[in-house]
């Protein structure tokens, strides 16, 4: 009688510890809340690329910056990884080579930055809006914060000839109808960027 009590006893205490264990496992595999995204090898295969154009266009203090918009617009994949043919022609697609499309969204990026006197949220944000949005950042009289992001989303939405050529990229963005880019694109990058620091 005593042995199976001593059995059964033991059992438990290691069917107790087995699913600790399970329930601890699953909490840190499932509520990671804090943990940034991964930067794809796609993107950083692409380093040196952008470190040639960087330095052309003079942002070579801007490199971690420039993946980072990179990974936002693409992930590293296609023929146009910086999404900078509307930048280059005015409209999507036109560019077909990855090397000119690193040229050109490092160029880009680098006349954001000059005309937003290098504040740089301005600059990134303006790269996903267009540079209209620093003009209007200006007008306003603000500095760059989310709030005139979503204003100016709102607004270029609303006014659009066709807004069903824009899709709500986020929920949020669908609440405040503010469907023109991304109003959460500062953010998105500004996290990939502190990654690619972290592991520098």
């Amino acid at each position: 009688m005593k042995r199976n009590t001593k059995k059964a006893w033991k059992q438990t205490v290691l069917l107790m510890l087995t699913i600790t264990v399970v329930f601890i496992m699953l909490s840190v595999l499932t509520n990671r809340p804090n943990e940034q995204p991964i930067v794809h090898h796609a993107v950083l295969t692409y380093k040196p690329t952008v470190e040639k154009y960087a330095k052309v266009y003079d942002v070579e203090d801007y490199v971690d910056i420039i993946l980072a918009m990179m990974m936002q617009e693409s992930g590293g994949r296609g023929n146009d990884p910086m999404q900078s043919s509307e930048s280059y022609c005015g409209s999507i697609g036109c560019i077909q080579d990855p090397e000119l499309s690193i040229k050109q969204g490092v160029y880009y990026f680098s006349e954001t930055l000059k005309e937003a006197n290098y504040d740089l949220k301005l600059a990134i944000q303006s790269y996903n809006f267009g540079k209209g949005f620093i003009q209007y950042v200006k007008d306003t009289g603000e500095q760059f914060n989310q709030e005139v992001a979503i204003e100016f989303s709102r607004k270029m939405y609303q006014n659009a000839k066709d807004p069903s050529i824009y899709s709500c990229l986020r929920k949020e963005a669908k609440q405040y109808n503010a469907c023109y880019g991304d109003i959460y694109y500062v953010q998105s990058v500004m996290r990939y960027a502190d990654e690619m620091t972290e592991e520098e």
